[in-house]
């Protein structure tokens, strides 16, 4: 008993450091996703209109910047921001630049017609993010092609002062000229209508190979299984090998079958050109055996009208015998009977500040 009382009290001792490390492990990641909570919380107060943090900006550029976006916010009271930083720690763009811009107030209070430029240097990555009041101009299209095609080629050859500045300046025209912006919004429309009938071609061109391949398929199988049940019919096969050659020759039509419309159900669901039924087909595999029906069904009349109107054999049933002769000559010669699937190939010292607009998250990011 005393043996048992010092093992336990050893193994106690040797448990009290380890208790303790673990504390302070648990303490310390604690500590560690508090401070970068708090980081996600907090951002930086803005002080002027253009904020260089990421130093991308020679003097010039930065003053030029600085005198084109006052002007803007003089004349119209929009206010566009631009800011640059570093790295975006432990957030997303998105995140990062909605809690700036609501943090700041970018924009007028009651208007909310504020716009933030977010450039992030180490993670390659920039938004546009917009006020309430903007977002029936500057709309999530409208911000994301404006940084596809003007940001990011020029921030791919770390062209990084010429890709914002012309950037805001297409800002600064489309909210200044709606008729400028109009036209804007129409090319975005009409390519965006192309680029969905590109997409409606390739996929069906993408389908027509599947209903091509499923229906050569389909047919050589549903062809032998037709000649099974003739040669079944006139005693050339017997009925127990009748059995499997006729389950192996259904799972091949339906295979073929469902290679060959399976697609084309897929693709009109997605693009909702179909009535529901078609999806519950397509949640529901099971129902699909119920077509083993009609495939049967339909194979046999068209044995019996062959046998009846267009053969000279009689009708007859044999159990076990198979004539060689028939099933060489009518399945061989087309290789197409198969009991499985087959196989197949700074200076400035203007003034800034928010006016106490907020923003809901609408605008557009892109990374290079």
């Amino acid at each position: 008993m005393r043996r048992v009382l010092s093992l336990v009290k050893i193994i106690f001792n040797l448990s009290i450091p380890l208790i303790s490390m673990f504390k302070k492990t648990l303490a310390s990641l604690l500590l560690f996703f508090s401070l970068g909570l708090a980081a996600q919380q907090q951002h930086m107060t803005l002080q002027e209109i253009v904020t260089d943090s990421a130093r991308i900006f020679s003097s010039g550029q930065l003053l030029d910047l600085k005198e084109k976006l006052t002007a803007f916010e003089t004349e119209t009271t929009n206010q566009l921001v631009v800011v640059t930083i570093e790295r975006l720690g432990f957030e997303t763009i998105e995140s990062y630049a909605n809690g700036l811009f609501n943090q700041n107030g970018l924009g007028q209070e009651g208007k909310d017609n504020g716009l933030l430029v977010l450039f992030s240097e180490q993670d390659r990555e920039v938004r546009i993010e917009v006020g309430y009041g903007l977002e029936p101009y500057i709309t999530d299209a409208v911000a994301s092609r404006i940084i596809r095609n003007t940001m990011i080629p020029k921030f791919k050859e770390e062209k990084y002062y010429e890709g914002i500045s012309q950037s805001t300046d297409q800002l600064i025209t489309f909210l200044n000229n709606p008729k400028a912006l109009a036209e804007f919004k129409d090319e975005i429309q009409r390519s965006e209508t192309r680029n969905k009938w590109i997409g409606y071609v390739f996929l069906s061109l993408f389908v027509s190979v599947f209903v091509g391949v499923g229906g050569f398929y389909f047919y050589r199988s549903y062809k032998s299984l037709i000649e099974t049940f003739r040669g079944l019919l006139i005693g050339k096969i017997g009925l127990l090998p009748a059995i499997f050659m006729i389950f192996g020759m259904v799972l091949s039509s339906l295979f073929g079958l469902l290679f060959m419309i399976g697609p084309i159900l897929a693709g009109l669901t997605t693009f909702e050109l179909v009535y529901l039924p078609c999806k519950e087909l397509l949640d529901q595999p099971l129902l699909l055996l119920w077509f083993l029906v009609p495939l049967f069904g339909i194979a046999l009349l068209i044995a019996y009208i062959k046998i009846k109107f267009f053969g000279k054999d009689a009708f007859k049933i044999s159990l076990i015998k198979n004539d060689s002769t028939y099933y060489r000559k009518t399945f061989s010669s087309s290789g197409s009977h198969s009991f499985g699937s087959s196989s197949s190939s700074s200076g400035s010292s203007s003034s800034f500040s928010g006016g106490g607009g907020s923003s809901g998250g609408g605008g557009a990011s892109g990374s290079w």
